[in-house]
This record gives C-alpha cells, structure tokens and sequence, in this order.
C-alpha cells in the first residue's frame, strides 16, 4: 500500500479502495465530474497546501487584515460623513450661522480617504511581497517533488503535464494572491460593515435594503457551484494543450520524416477548441452572474429610492439619511462584482491547487529506506533472487529469475525486443523494485541502500541520450558538478571524446543543447 493512501485511510475517515484510486495523489485529474464527497475531499486537500504555504506568513497576515480593517472603514466612514454634513452642516449655513460644520466634515472626508490610500498603499505593498515568496516557494517543493519522483511516474505523467503544473497552474494561484485575497477581504468587510450601518440609520430602510440577500446568496451559491466544474475543466485541458505542443515539439523529427504534421495539426486542432469552448463556457457564467448582481443591486436602489423619498417626504427619515443610504447600498452591491470576479480568480487557481496538491501528494515507487544500510567498498556482486517483475499487471516481464552476476564480470544479454534486458538494468540502477524476491549488491537489498549511496555504486548508461543546455564541460560534469577540468579532460579522453571535443571552435567550453 502507498504512503498516500495510508494517509488518506488516516484522514478520510471511512474511504473505500475505489474512492482511494479515484482521487488520492494526480488521479482524480482527468475526471470532469466527481462526487460531492470527492470535491470535498480535493478542496480540502488544497486548502492543507494553501494553509501551509502561509504558516510562515502568520504574524505578517494579522498585521495586513488589521490594515485592510482599517481601509475599509475609512471608505464606511465616508457616506455617514456626507449625512451629517447634509443634516448638520447645510441647515446652520442656511440661517446664517457660516460653515463651520460643514467645514469640519469635508476636512474628516477628507481624512478618511487619506487613510484609505494610505492604508490601501500599504496593504498591496505586503501582500505582494507574501504572494511571491509563497510562490517561490510552491515552485520549489513542485519542482524538487518532481525529480523525487519514480521513473514510473514519469512514464505515465507527460513532461507536457509537468510544464502545464509549473507555467499555467502557478499563473492561476498568481492571480488569486495578486488580486483575488484582496477583493474578498474587502468585499466580506464592506458586505458586512454596510449591512450594519444600514441597519442602524434606519431600520426600516435597512430591512428592505436587505431583503433581496437570500436571493443573492442563492444565486452565488449556483454561481459557485457551476464554476467550480467550468474552471477544473479548464485547467485539464490547458494541461492537454501543452501536453501535445509539447509532445509535438519534442518529436518533430519524427513528426516531419512521417508527414504527421496534418494529423498533429488537427489534433491540436480539436485540444485548442475544447480550451477555448471551457473558456467560453466560463465568461458565459460570469456573464449570467455579474449582470444579475447588478440588476439586483439597480432594483434594490430602486426600491429604496421610492420609499425612501416617501419616508422623507412625511419626516420619518432625514435627507442626509437617505443620501447616505444610497451611497451606502452602492458600496454594498459593487463587492459582490469583486466577488464574482474573485470567483473567476478563485475557481481557477483553486483548481490549479488541486492539481499541484495531488502531485505533492503522490509518493516515489521507489521509496528509500528509514534505516540504510552502509556500502563502505563496493565490489559489483549483483544477485537476483527470484526477482519477478511487470510494468503492468498480469504481464509479467520478468516471471522469475535467479541469476549471480560476480563482482568484475563483464555480461553480455542477448534476447529479442521486451525480452527484459533493460529492465534489468533498470532493476540493478533501481528505477524500479521487482514485484516479488529481491536485488542484492555485495549482498545487501537495494531497498535498503538509500539513493545517494546507490548511485555513487551502480551507473546506467542508456541507449538514449541527451545534452542539456550548457557547455560540453558542463554536460560531462553533470554527475559531479565539482569536478575540476582536469577531471574533465581526463573522463572524455577515457571514453575517447577528447579527441573531437578538443576539435571543436571552443573546446570544452563549446554551447551545446539537446
């Protein structure tokens, strides 16, 4: 059984097998439709990632709400200014008495919307700052994640998914730091500031104002809702997209020699399409969401406008009163357009933390062992005992072997095309474990040699290979990149590259890439 779904069965509660594979680790990443449960389970999984990468960021997140609080009710404060500077300032100016008061609440204005820039200044400013380093720091566990990974993982995980995770998916949470915290913070605060204010300038006034809330929560519940499948969507096949170009690009010698352009062409095609129309299917959303908002709001101001005036009209309300009400019920139906646009925001990044969260989550085949065994001298003494292997099963590769290979021996594998060969070898370097029995190096299992004393004994050479981007010396240092250039020079004149190296316009400092 896996680390991941031990922990899942720890943490899920009651969780059956299926539900396990359908969700644990990068599974549930090509499914459109998953179970209330399931989406639970991810966004809850997402949230752990989220709130971890912020635990450094406690004292310094206590520090920007208390100055987001601070903002928000300087902007509050402004449309009660306005009621006692219409109440309480223009009637003394009308029986002479000059403009004193008025005065004084147009000098507070301006106070408060000081404040409010300077706080305002001072919040985007931190938060920026936090957003990056979570950021450098989501980069760094994904990217060092990835080369903990299995062989087989790779395998099955395309290097165009790996660029997706790193390029598109880091965008996403980008724009939700950049943006998104904010616009909620503030919207949750004016939402419920106003609504109280509203409340005590008039309470007849405040419960109309407010009566359309059940019909707004309600539909930003479907909002969500319906959101939440358009964005994980979105984010599947942008991740397809860049698998194929990818792929494509990587390929496109064969590509060429084979005439495969047409076909990858229409391919693209087709992958390019399903982006755009998840795309679209997501503006169509907010295209439904915003206008209604801003219709509910238009109406509700309406509303209060016709029995406001009324109320003033028989001396129930002052004008002041009813100004500030107006201004009052603008502040509070504009955050629910930052909410759906923090939605957008959220609904995207929030798949994209689930992607990244499922590849944090799935644990190397390959796992190193909680108490290594030393290999102070290795000889070479490899032993199979009755190592049996398959990449998939029920096909077996390797039904059973015993074979002693003694240390300094040269051996030769002659068989035809999957017969095994560089699945013993790939079993020697241990990119992978047999299924059953063992692999022994001077008699010890390579399960219980951690990975940096097994590859400082056992090279695999491959028939594949592959320069990376850099200078010649660099490609030959890349497993001891402090090796000195005598070392350099000495390791290609073993293998006889010295010659043609040497030959080359810059020697071994020459630029070559793959």
């Amino acid at each position: 059984m896996s680390g991941s779904t031990k922990q899942g069965r720890q943490s899920g509660g009651r969780e059956t097998a299926g539900e396990t594979r359908n969700w644990r680790g990068v599974a549930a990443e090509n499914q459109d439709e998953l179970s209330e449960r399931v989406s639970f389970l991810l966004r809850a999984r997402s949230r752990r990632l989220l709130a971890e990468l912020l635990r450094p960021y406690r004292r310094e997140i206590v520090v920007l709400v208390a100055v987001i609080v601070v903002c928000n009710g300087a902007s509050l404060a402004i449309p009660f200014l306005v009621k006692v500077g219409i109440d309480s300032g223009i009637p003394p100016m009308t029986s002479g008495q000059g403009p004193g008061t008025l005065v004084a609440v147009v000098a507070a204005v301006l106070v408060a919307a000081a404040v409010q820039a300077a706080t305002r200044q001072v919040f985007l400013r931190r938060s920026g700052r936090i957003g990056q380093d979570v950021l450098l720091e989501l980069r760094r566990r994904i990217f060092a994640h990835f080369q903990r990974l299995s062989l087989s993982f790779h395998e099955d995980y395309t290097s165009g998914r790996v660029v997706s995770r790193l390029t598109s998916d880091i965008d996403a949470i980008y724009e939700m730091l950049e943006s998104g915290f904010d616009g909620l913070v503030t919207a949750v605060l004016t939402l419920t500031g106003t609504a109280v204010l509203l409340l005590v300038l008039d309470v007849r006034l405040g419960l109309v104002a407010l009566l359309p809330l059940p019909v707004l929560l309600l539909f930003t519940r479907w909002f969500r809702r319906q959101s939440s499948i358009t964005y994980r969507r979105t984010r599947e096949t942008i991740a397809l997209l860049i698998v194929h170009f990818v792929e494509s690009m990587a390929g496109v010698r064969a590509v060429q020699a084979f005439r495969r352009e047409p076909r990858n062409q229409e391919i693209f095609g087709r992958l390019n399409a399903d982006y755009r129309d998840a795309n679209v299917r997501g503006m169509r959303l907010i295209a439904v969401f915003a206008p209604g908002v801003k219709l509910i709001g238009n109406v509700t101001i309406s509303v209060i406008l016709l029995y406001g005036g009324w109320l003033a009209l028989g001396g129930h309300v002052t004008v002041g009163v009813l100004a500030a009400f107006l201004l009052y019920l603008r502040q509070f139906y504009e955050p629910m357009q930052e909410i759906s646009q923090f939605y957008n925001t959220f609904q995207s990044a929030g798949a994209a933390l689930e992607k990244l969260s499922g590849v944090l989550e799935e644990t190397p085949a390959v796992a190193e062992p909680r108490e290594p065994v030393p290999l102070v001298r290795p000889r070479g003494h490899v032993r199979f005992e009755a190592a049996e292997f398959s990449y998939l099963d029920g096909t077996p590769v390797l039904p059973r072997m015993d074979l002693t290979i003694p240390a300094g021996q040269s051996v030769a594998l002659v068989g035809t095309t999957g017969a095994g060969k560089t699945t013993l070898a790939k079993l020697v370097a241990r990119f992978y474990d047999p299924v059953a029995g063992r692999v022994l190096l001077d008699g010890v299992d390579l399960r219980d040699l951690d990975d940096e004393t097994l590859r400082a004994a056992v090279v695999l050479v491959t028939q594949e290979n592959f320069l990376f981007t850099g200078s010649v010396a660099d490609n030959i240092r890349f497993g001891r990149p402090q090796a000195s250039m005598a070392e350099v020079v000495e390791a290609a004149a073993a293998v006889g590259a010295h010659g043609f190296v040497s030959a080359l316009a810059e020697g071994y400092d020459t630029q070559v890439g793959k």
